[in-house]
Formats: structure tokens, sequence, C-alpha cells
């Protein structure tokens, strides 16, 4: 196993095109275009059925559009899908107003497919009811967490969203420069909320579980299984600890300088990529080594990039 880091421009720029950051990025949006496609409209299929499966018929609030969609029928009389068809309508003409022409592309595949699929999967649902009925209230919770993860999973993972409450999420963080994490979190706290007010604590705390359900799942879907640890090593045996590296577990190493924040002192730290099979070998092995070495232990999601080690510079 090696480690490398590499810029490479893979998009079919001309040698002399000036590398801006908007050309690279109308590349990468290009690329793969219509493979992208087809995973998306699955994951909007996913996120569609789960809506018309479970989340509408057992009132399952869990944030965005898809909640409120699901709240106003109860409360105004509104038909759920009619007022979604509304929301994509008004929030994507929002949006470019408000974000531009080139941000609304990302969202508008998916914010016009999702009503559409739940138009086109209701008939599904229905069909798949009455086979699919649950002793415990829990499987459903659970049945819904992956199906949604899923969903969004394969849709943010191909550089897309589904719009709704997305795009609020954007025009806050744009105009009123708050985080995104931030004004995600308070839109879909304030949508369960409300859920919980109309369809009781109980839907509310299924509710819950379903989004940490979900979230954890799409996190998996983007970013894998770490399978790796990435180990940043001071220690004062940095020779004999890059030897073990080099000759017992066989793998790359990189030597970075780095300065000390406080003590200002100039010197060496290791970095390398460690299979978890041989995460505590190596631990061990370093304070084997150096019972004072100093070390910062990542997962490592993904290593790619390079060529064979012998040819790296510097490794």
């Amino acid at each position: 196993m090696f480690l490398a880091f590499q810029i490479e421009v893979r998009y079919n720029l001309k040698e002399d095109d000036t590398m801006d950051i908007e050309k690279i990025k109308e590349a990468v949006m290009k690329k793969d275009f219509y493979k992208r496609l087809f995973v998306i409209l699955l994951g909007v299929f996913f996120l569609a059925l789960t809506y018309n499966l479970f989340l509408k018929p057992y009132n399952l609030v869990i944030g965005g559009t898809t909640g409120l969609s699901i709240v106003v029928e109860p409360v105004f009389g509104w038909d759920p899908t009619i007022f979604l068809y509304v929301c994509t309508a008004i929030l994507l003409v929002l949006s470019l107003v408000l974000l531009g022409r080139k941000r609304t592309g990302i969202s508008i595949i998916g914010s016009v497919m999702y009503p559409v699929f739940i138009t086109l999967t209701e008939p599904i649902a229905n069909f798949l009811i009455p086979y699919l009925q649950f002793d415990n209230m829990l499987l459903v919770v659970l049945a819904s967490g992956l199906l949604y993860g899923l969903g969004y999973g394969l849709v943010y993972k191909m550089g897309f969203d589904t719009g709704g409450s997305d795009i609020v999420v954007r025009i806050l963080n744009k105009y009123l420069h708050m985080p995104e994490g931030r004004c995600a979190f308070l839109i879909q706290s304030v949508v369960i909320i409300i859920g919980g007010f109309v369809f009781g604590v109980t839907q509310l705390i299924y509710a819950i579980i379903i989004l940490i359900i979900y979230t954890n799942l799409m996190d998996k879907i983007l970013i894998g299984i770490s399978n790796s640890k990435l180990f940043f090593v001071h220690t004062k045996e940095l020779e004999k600890v890059k030897d073990f590296i080099i000759n017992e577990l066989h793998t790359g190493v990189s030597i970075l300088e780095m300065e000390g924040g406080y003590s200002k002192k100039k010197s060496s730290i290791l970095m390398c990529v460690v299979r978890n099979n041989d995460y505590y070998l190596f631990k061990e092995a370093i304070l084997g080594v150096d019972k004072e070495a100093f070390f910062v232990i990542n997962d490592c999601y993904e290593v790619h990039g390079g060529v064979k080690r012998q040819n790296l510079p510097f490794m």
C-alpha cells in the first residue's frame, strides 16, 4: 500500500487554458453525466418510494418540504403531493433569482423528479403496503432510515441534490452568512418539532431515529467505509520508525517538515497510511521504539492516485 498526492486534470482542458475554478467545476459536472443521471434518478426513486411506503402512511415527519407536506394534510386539508409541486416551483424560482443559473442547475433534476416520482410510485406503494404490514413500529423506522439514506446517498454522491430545504439552506448561507450545517439543522429541527405537535411525541422520537439512521448511512455511501488509518507520527527515533514502516509493513511513508506553534522548533514528522489489520501492530511498535512518541490517527476512506512506490519522490 502507498500514499500519494497528485493534482491531476482529466477533463479535456487545453494546455493553454487558464486553470480557473469555474472551468474545472463545469468540466466536473459534465463528466459521465448520463451515468450520473441514472444514479440520481435511482436515488430519487428510493426517496419517493420511501415517502409513499412509510413516511406518509405512518406520519413520520423527518424535516424539509417532505415533512411539511405530511403536516399540511391534517392541518389545512391540502394534498401533500400538490404541496410538493408548488413548493418545488417556488423554491426553484427563488434559487434562479437569488443563487443564479449555475447553482440552480445542481438542484433542478432532483427537485423536478422528486414530486414526479412520488406521483409515479404511489400506485406501486399502494400495491405493496398490504404485504408490508409490520408488527413492530421500529421495523418501519429502520426500513425508512435505510431506504432514505440510500436514496440521498446516491443523489449527493453524484454531486446533485433534491432542492427543497437544500435551496433554503444555500439562500440563508449566501445572504445571512449562516453556516450551511447550522441552517440545515435548524430547518430540520423546526419541521420535526412541528410534526411532533401535530402527530405526538412518539412520532417525533421515531422521526429523530430515522434521521440518525439515514444521515449515517448517507455518509457511508458518500465517503465509504474506512479500511485504513492515516498516521502522523512525531518521534525522536524517526529513522527506526521509518524503516519499520518500509521493511515490516511494506507501505510508503512521507517525511513532512514542521514547526512547533509555541516552541518554533523545526522538526520532521512521518505520515503514512496503514491497513486496519496493521493498526494495533504499528501503534504499539511506535511506542516500543519511542515511548514519548506523539502521533495522531485518523480514519482514511480512500487512497487514490500515484504510481509504484519506488517512483514516488516523496515516499
